[in-house]
């Protein structure tokens, strides 16, 4: 064990496996046979935990062993650089062990570039400053210029986790935090930009929030980030940059007011609601965010979405009286890439049906039925690829 993990390392490992499977130190010491103080020490590192313990504390906490004890990827410890920010969360404790999940899926994702040998391209842009006198119109200028330099266009950004991951480098992951927090933000010089968000909200909110962060990640980069609900009475300067970044990378100003344009020429005056549902649907935001987002461009009176609101307008009987689909939550925990890696190194032998099991967080019988059908959905896609 100690030429494979550092036993600080363990000790966290252990602990955290512990808070997890739901079990006390109490119940812990129970099981081993030992002192509550002994499982207290071994979780502090202040006492060497025995190689039959440890095969019996992966048991009990439901965990591979090779889980406890594989190499640290040399991750910056998370946790360290949320410790300011946590205490001023709400929900801090149920974010910390979010925080600690993300820290493993991060280093999971390294474990699995090294075993294949495919290192994410990191196409990073140098930190863009902000104007706090002016911090809307600094967001709005950033995110021009982060679409051109990313060829983005003037049109939806309907792939945003892909494009965030193949094309910047960033990891992404949709995981379960309290219904106060929205996404969280953290950077590492091994790892890059890692950003997680909430898989409970709706699919819009989502959306926002990823590319909230993202502002976070294009302007202070060194700086962990946690975005709860509800924000700021008093909203700081960069957060109001983030939340402009947000609503001008998802709807740039030029093909908005094109678009607008058109259907108010095409109505001969200002469009319906429900022309403006289409759009919010088009682009893959709210209601509220693009009514928001077309008063700030001086399309639409300010004010508007207010008094929508005090009519009693309802989005959602609207959306369903004109027949627009409803967009599930993105509940995908790892990006696609990440899943990519984990099939394609236990297809080629380089990781058991275990660890695919655990890279995946299945049970080995769905791990395999995974697999099975991504092999022979690639050897699909070969074939009809291949020249006749």
């Amino acid at each position: 064990m100690s030429q494979t993990v550092d036993p600080g390392v363990l000790a966290q490992r252990l602990r955290d496996a512990r808070k997890q499977a739901g079990f006390t130190q109490e119940a812990v010491a129970d099981e081993l046979g030992i002192p509550r103080t002994s499982v207290v020490a071994m979780e502090r590192n202040d006492r060497r935990v025995q190689p039959a313990e440890l095969v019996r504390l992966a048991e009990l906490y439901g965990r591979q062993l090779h889980e406890l004890v594989r190499p640290s990827m040399g991750v910056q410890d998370f946790s360290a650089q949320f410790r300011v920010a946590l205490q001023r969360a709400p929900d801090s404790e149920a974010l910390d062990r979010v925080v600690r999940e993300l820290q493993e899926l991060t280093e999971d994702y390294l474990a699995l570039e090294r075993v294949s040998g495919s290192v994410l391209p990191r196409h990073y842009p140098s930190p863009y400053p902000i104007d706090t006198s002016r911090p809307e119109q600094s967001a709005e200028d950033i995110a021009t210029r982060e679409r051109g330099r990313l060829g983005l266009g003037d049109g939806p950004l309907l792939q945003l986790r892909e494009v965030l991951e193949s094309d910047v480098g960033l990891r992404t992951f949709s995981m379960k935090m309290p219904s106060s927090a929205a996404a969280l933000f953290a950077y590492s010089d091994d790892a890059g930009g890692c950003l997680a968000f909430n898989s409970e909200q709706p699919f819009e909110r989502q959306r926002m929030s990823i590319a909230h962060e993202y502002a976070h990640f294009l302007t202070r980069r060194h700086r962990p980030e946690i975005t709860v609900l509800p924000t700021y009475r008093r909203v700081p300067a960069e957060e109001r940059a983030a939340n402009a970044f947000a609503a001008s990378f998802l709807m740039p100003a030029s093909g908005l007011v094109r678009r607008f344009n058109d259907l108010s020429a095409a109505r001969g005056g200002l469009p319906t609601p429900s022309d403006v549902l289409r759009l919010a649907n088009l682009y893959q935001v709210s209601f509220q965010a693009v009514m928001v987002r077309l008063e700030d461009l001086k399309l639409l009176p300010s004010g508007k979405w207010d008094q929508l609101e005090v009519s009693g307008f309802r989005v959602q009987e609207a959306k369903d009286l004109i027949g627009l689909p409803h967009v599930p939550s993105d509940n995908d925990l790892f990006p696609v890439r990440y899943r990519y890696l984990a099939v394609e190194a236990f297809e080629k032998g380089s990781i058991t049906e275990g660890q695919l099991s655990r890279y995946l967080r299945v049970d080995r019988l769905t791990a395999r039925s995974l697999a099975g059908q991504a092999i022979s959905e690639w050897a699909g896609a070969v074939a009809v690829d291949r020249p006749r």
